[in-house]
């Protein structure tokens, strides 16, 4: 199936001063012919429109960091620190499936397109997964095959005993440099932090279907039959592709790295 993606758009204030005409008559005779079409009234002049300054964007959620952007290298040189603290954290069995070129640059990009329609494959630092997307039946019938959850059982059983707390605590550490190129990306009043809790959101909202979705396939790929699915966003409908039984596990994680993260409550 296809996958598939502007986060925050610039609010313009625009002030608008109108000019008042007076018009103040001293004569109580009625007027001459002359009079009957007096000449016009100049109107006062229009003061300048006061430039409004740009108001400062809201932090939802604010993220206790663990070093300056002094203290840490260029993106470029980052990548190499962040997968050496990846392996403490995650192992290295997920250091084999991860890409690590422009590693952090990629990471940004994946969580800003998750909750969006379309999520480019490229900028996916995963190694795609072996295989190919298994459909069965045909017509009314046609569905993703229950078979098709195996092959991201791998991944699923990866992330089961991750330490979130970690996890986290890496986040933290290189969170300047996510930040940075969360800039970098086109957004350089919003906070990284934010958008990777609204992509938890999005992706713990994907709905838990108790039996494979049924599909259609208008052209070559395949998409929901369900419109409703359909219009979902990118991240939700990896998760239903996974199937109920590895998206759980996938959920239980997303809250435990949510409530380190975010300040208020969520789903």
């Amino acid at each position: 199936m296809q996958r598939k993606s502007q986060l925050f758009f610039a609010i313009v204030l625009l002030c608008t001063v109108i000019a008042g005409y007076v018009l103040v008559t001293r004569n109580s005779k009625p007027p001459s012919l002359a009079q009957e079409n007096p000449p016009p009234t100049i109107p006062a002049p229009t003061p300048a429109p006061v430039a409004l300054a740009p108001a400062e964007p809201v932090i939802r959620n604010p993220l206790e960091t663990e070093a300056t952007m002094d203290a840490l290298p260029e993106p470029g040189k980052a990548d190499a620190l962040l997968l050496k603290a990846l392996d403490k954290g995650l192992g290295k069995k997920w250091l084999a499936l991860i890409v690590p070129d422009e590693l952090i640059r990629h990471i940004v990009a994946t969580v800003d397109n998750l909750p969006r329609k379309v999520l480019p494959a490229l900028v996916v630092p995963l190694k795609r997964v072996q295989g190919t997307f298994a459909a069965s039946g045909s017509g009314d019938t046609l569905s993703i095959d229950s078979s098709n959850s195996l092959r991201y059982a791998a991944y699923v059983q990866l992330i089961q005993p991750v330490d979130s707390v970690k996890l986290v605590s890496v986040y933290r550490r290189f969170y300047p440099l996510f930040q940075r190129a969360y800039a970098d990306l086109g957004y350089p009043k919003a906070y990284f932090n934010d958008r990777l809790v609204e992509a938890i959101d999005d992706l713990l909202a994907a709905p838990d279907l108790e039996e494979p979705a049924r599909l259609v396939q208008p052209k070559v790929l395949y998409e929901f039959a369900d419109p409703e699915l359909q219009a979902r966003s990118a991240g939700q409908k990896i998760l239903i592709r996974l199937g109920r039984d590895n998206a759980a596990p996938i959920k239980v994680k997303l809250r435990e790295i949510r409530q380190q993260v975010a300040r208020a409550p969520g789903a």
